[in-house]
């Protein structure tokens, strides 16, 4: 399988949903997941779950990340995630939330490498999709093993391996570590992506640049900023990240966003759920605090496209363009 490019939307539980996707491939991004999955839940047939599987419109290439805690459940769920027709399928291995943790999957897993290999193991002999993973550098610093985790998943018939490079205690506070990411790529011979701290074009350049990772995958940096992809793919091409975006078409993204949010989800749904998308979009911004004041009370699309033209009349912008553009 080839993909043609290197930069990732990473799966991201509760935000990469299809409406950001779709968003995200419109502005370049050559690859997506879907939002962490439960293999449990699929096993047992959970109707909200499966629905996680769809692709979005325009979505020829998906990867489904998947979190379980045994080879048992792989195989239950596969026939499941199978049907629905992936990409590939994605193994968590790093998710560090305790809901998932005790559960014996997610980051627990960096606790024994022999279950990953199990795990990897029955995915790629039962599956003729290529079977990746994401892994962090451990349980904590005192257990840093990733070289061992990505070794068994490697062994074991995993075609490529995303680490990133914090351990499950760090969560997501400090620094990501990309000397271990650096290691890796000499370790083992499959594709390593590079994944953590990568919130700007530059950062991704030298996260490419300073460890000889194959391809980078946005996380939290994609936020609220699918802008993102096309910039760093222009700096890595041809050294500039071309024009950065008006704040009419940060806001006009973001309507976008809802409208196909409200394709998939419906009005009421989606307009509650982008109320946690808008803090990505309006970070940074001047008056951001007051605008997503107003928009905790926003309900319909309506209310969204009249809070974001207030706010731009406020700036002194013109907003006829990003309301007449927008879906």
């Amino acid at each position: 399988m080839t993909i043609p490019g290197n930069l990732f939307l990473a799966p991201l539980a509760g935000i990469t949903d299809r409406g950001f996707r779709r968003i995200c491939i419109e502005h370049g991004a050559p690859f997506t997941y879907t939002e962490m999955v439960s293999g449990e839940a699929l096993a047992r047939g959970n109707a909200k779950t499966i629905a996680l599987l769809r692709r979005a419109k325009g979505e020829k290439l998906l990867g489904v990340q998947i979190f379980l805690s045994s080879p048992e459940q792989a195989e239950r769920a596969l026939p499941v995630i199978e049907k629905a027709d992936p990409t590939l399928i994605d193994l968590n291995c790093g998710c560090p939330v305790p809901k998932v943790v005790k559960t014996g999957a997610g980051a627990a897993l960096m606790r024994s490498p022999e279950t990953i290999y199990r795990i990897v193991s029955l995915l790629s002999k039962s599956s003729s999709r290529p079977i990746t993973v994401k892994i962090r550098t451990g349980w904590d610093s005192k257990t840093i093993n990733y070289l061992e985790a990505a070794q068994a998943s490697e062994s074991a018939g995993a075609s490529m391996i995303t680490l990133h490079g914090r351990s499950r205690s760090q969560g997501y506070s400090g620094s990501a570590d990309w000397d271990t990411i650096a290691e890796l790529v000499q370790t083992v011979r499959v594709p390593v992506i590079g994944n953590g701290d990568a919130f700007s074009p530059e950062a991704a350049k030298r996260l490419l640049m300073e460890t000889g990772c194959s391809g980078v995958m946005f996380a939290r940096g994609a936020m609220g900023n699918p802008f993102i992809f096309e910039q760093t793919r222009r700096l890595l091409e041809h050294d500039s990240t071309g024009k950065i975006p008006s704040v009419a078409e940060i806001m006009k993204a973001a309507l976008t966003q809802l409208h196909y949010t409200i394709e998939e989800k419906g009005e009421r749904v989606a307009c509650r759920e982008m109320r946690k998308q808008m803090t990505g979009y309006t970070k940074g911004l001047d008056g951001s605090a007051a605008l997503r004041q107003s928009i905790v009370t926003c309900e319909t699309e309506e209310d969204y496209r009249r809070t974001v033209e207030d706010y731009l009349s406020l700036r002194g912008e013109s907003s006829s363009s990003t309301l007449d553009l927008a879906p």
